[in-house]
């Protein structure tokens, strides 16, 4: 069994017609992502647990594109979202996205104003999004595969593109730089503050 420092969650696969949903193996193989989930829901796949179908949603804005993969409960709510990132594997990302319909355009139609409110109101409700980065896997089981997660790092513009989509999501959280000496100078290039010795560098969203 995989130790907790490897697998931070780990979700089996809901007894349901999964038809409108990805695979848990289409899903292993998107690469790095940033997820956003409720945090009064539980861990970080409560979101998938609870889905019974996903739409893909893009959007244009003033800080340029953005791509996500929404998926909702049987009450019609939105419970879990994948953001591409510039770490993500773009060509399992177009694959499965090409496979999902088009998200309504509720959220996307949205203006500053009322995105403003519903932050708003979404954390005075206890409602809030969390985000992190995470990279998922597929573990066999008898009957069904379960959807497991493990923390990822990103790159710096990873990081810059995750700190975007928090801001826009009214989200928290935060993401672990790849620690190499391309990824501390590409970060020390746009301004993320430097850590020394061995330590990971984080980015508070």
């Amino acid at each position: 069994m995989a130790s907790q420092r490897s697998l931070h969650a780990i979700a089996a696969a809901p007894r349901r017609d999964r038809l409108l949903l990805p695979r848990a193996r289409q899903l292993a193989e998107l690469g790095t992502v940033l997820c956003m989930y409720r945090v009064q829901q539980g861990g970080e796949l409560a979101g998938w647990m609870q889905a019974v179908r996903a739409q893909f949603q893009v959007g244009v804005d003033s800080d340029g594109m953005c791509e996500s993969l929404r998926f909702f409960d049987g009450r019609g709510q939105c419970c879990w979202r994948l953001f591409l990132l510039p770490d993500s594997d773009f060509l399992a990302w177009d694959t499965l996205a090409a496979q999902l319909p088009p998200c309504d355009g509720d959220a996307a139609g949205q203006g500053v104003a009322e995105r403003l409110w519903r932050r708003v109101a979404g954390r005075l409700g206890g409602a809030g999004w969390r985000v992190c980065a995470l990279r998922l896997h597929v573990l066999p089981q008898e009957g069904a595969a379960a959807l497991a997660a493990s923390p990822a790092p990103v790159s710096a513009l990873g990081a810059a593109a995750a700190r975007r989509i928090a801001r826009q999501e009214g989200a928290e959280g935060e993401v672990r730089l790849d620690d190499c000496c391309c990824a501390r100078a590409a970060a020390a290039s746009i301004g993320f503050p430097a850590t020394g010795g061995s330590e990971v560098p984080l980015v508070r969203l």
